[in-house]
């Protein structure tokens, strides 16, 4: 059976100039509707005359490097899109975290951006999801084709350029179709761009899985990427990265049978000397943090220059998460301004602080404990708020436009101590050493001022990562996956429950695993299967 895919098609058409933005180890990879392109190796500010291929055979223009990077530059694109694409707020970090026990949802009240709200209380619906995810990333899918199919025609390009650019291309699409799996499970599923009536099967969650790990094995057998790119490059995916992907499907998808693989890829990131857990975990959240030794992958942002505004949610600049989880009215202090306006979503359970012991020097980080300010308070209003990425003046200071949507607070998606837990719960899992695997955890323990454990079971590994990575988007798919996992006891169906506040009324159950289609998708292709949610 056939299903529609609602999205845009149309190639990507390219701009006379093509504006190039950088920050410092960094390049800024956003592009618009209209798709801008943007250069991945320049480090200048200037801009680029470049012919325009209007009427001129894509054939003949897809011939050089750098015609050719301008297309994988815009596969790389709509990874910025999801904080906001002018359609709707879906930063990828607010909707992992609604649906956890680590956050509340805030706002105005609880019809602000109310599929948030709806999806915290496992009651979302066609018109209460995350609809904009689907065009967001089916469209990074098909610029992802295009740039594979680029690669392979004749030109003046080096061999090594073209490999370089599919296995990116490649690399990138199977990250978009996992967050696609991720939320949504059953998906249409193509690897070349489709024609008209612009149709493709609609997939199980196990069938997109098994179509996707071949594919991302293969990638990884090409060896091709380097481990870690020049930190000129710094935003490519990389060898690292495709390990990490590697570990995160099979993990989620409780895939016993590649559990020993997944450990062998983090052993080999273990072993290599360009990745280590940075000393201080303050830092680490830094702008002088980002793409420090212990980062695998980041999403950029840039205040400089941005061009990013309320008309042009799509163009180069900076992220609007900050502005969402952080305090409304904000009247001055912390390194942030007043005139400074949050908007009062994602405000932290006092729970979630709790849970930190005094001398666990993760808690001030990743808690913004701020009970002792005045400011307007809005819902679910607890004083506490999303410490990584909390706004601080000196991180917009440069944004000729609006500020509030253009913070340089680069997205953390793979980290280094997000290896070494891996590793420890995929030796666990496997029957390996267990003071191996304690060995690991401690190195995430020590950073952060804590004693060692002298064993460690699955349950202690959760416990860490909830500690390690709370507000990273990363908690509530720990607790679905622990549904497979014998003897943990940190799951979803034990800990997504009914909370005393009045708040979640609902509990998670295993139909809740994937989230609703969007109904503007089911409109549009009634063969189109709804979850059952």
């Amino acid at each position: 059976m056939k299903k529609h895919i609602s999205i845009n098609l149309a190639a990507p058409q390219l701009l006379k100039k093509v504006f190039i933005a950088f920050g410092l180890h960094k390049f800024s990879i956003i592009a618009g509707l209209c798709a801008v392109v943007f250069s991945l190796t320049s480090c200048s500010d200037d801009f680029l005359e470049v012919k325009n291929p209007t009427g001129e055979p894509l054939e003949e223009y897809y011939t050089t490097e750098e015609t050719l990077n301008e297309a994988l530059t815009a596969a790389y694109a709509p990874l910025h899109w999801p904080d906001w694409d002018g359609t709707a707020y879906n930063d990828l970090t607010v909707d992992g975290e609604i649906m956890g026990d680590d956050f509340w949802v805030g706002g105005s009240d609880n019809t602000d951006n109310q599929h948030w709200h709806r999806l915290f209380n496992f009651e979302a619906d066609g018109n209460n999801t995350l609809a904009t995810l689907w065009g967001d990333f089916y469209s990074g899918i098909k610029r992802c084709n295009d740039a594979i199919k680029y690669a392979s025609w004749p030109g003046e390009a080096s061999e090594s350029f073209r490999r370089s650019m599919e296995m990116q291309a490649r690399l990138l699409r199977v990250y978009y179709y996992n967050i696609l799996w991720h939320y949504y499970g059953n998906v249409p599923f193509y690897l070349e761009n489709l024609s008209q009536p612009y149709t493709a099967p609609q997939m199980t969650a196990d069938e997109i899985y098994n179509n996707l790990l071949p594919e991302l094995e293969e990638i990884i057998a090409s060896n091709v990427l380097p481990m870690r790119w020049p930190n000129a490059e710094a935003g490519r995916v990389s060898q690292a990265f495709a390990y990490m992907l590697y570990a995160e499907m099979v993990m989620y998808q409780n895939d016993q049978a590649r559990y020993a693989q997944a450990l062998a890829y983090m052993k080999q990131i273990i072993g290599d000397s360009s990745y280590q857990l940075n000393p201080s975990f303050y830092d680490l959240w830094q702008e002088s943090g980002e793409w420090c030794a212990e980062s695998i992958f980041e999403i950029n942002y840039n205040d400089d220059q941005a061009q990013r505004d309320w008309s042009t949610s799509m163009a180069a600049g900076g992220t609007v998460f900050p502005t969402l989880c952080s305090p409304n009215g904000w009247g001055g202090g912390e390194g942030w301004d007043s005139g400074n306006d949050g908007w009062g979503f994602l405000p932290m359970r006092v729970e979630t602080y709790n849970m930190y012991s005094e001398g666990d020097l993760r808690r001030d980080v990743t808690c913004w404990d701020v009970r002792g300010y005045s400011y307007t308070e809005r819902y679910q209003d607890t004083h506490i708020w999303h410490g990584k990425y909390r706004p601080q003046s000196d991180n917009n200071k440069d944004c000729p436009t609006s500020k509030n949507l253009n913070y340089n607070n680069n997205k953390r998606i793979y980290r280094y101590a997000e290896t070494l837990l891996n590793a420890a719960e995929l030796l666990i899992l496997t029957g390996g050493s267990a003071a191996e695997a304690a060995g690991y955890v401690n190195q995430v323990r020590n950073r952060a001022g804590l004693g060692n454990l002298d064993n460690v079971t699955i349950d202690d590994i959760f416990n860490e990562r909830h500690l390690e990575f709370c507000g990273e988007g990363k908690r509530y798919f720990d607790l679905v996956r622990a549904e497979g996992i014998p003897g943990a006891t940190q799951k979803a169906s034990t800990v997504l429950v009914p909370d005393s506040y009045g708040y979640r009324t609902n509990s998670w159950t295993p139909s809740k695993k994937h989230i609703p289609l969007a109904q503007s998708e089911l409109d549009a292709d009634p063969t189109l299967v709804q979850n059952n949610y």
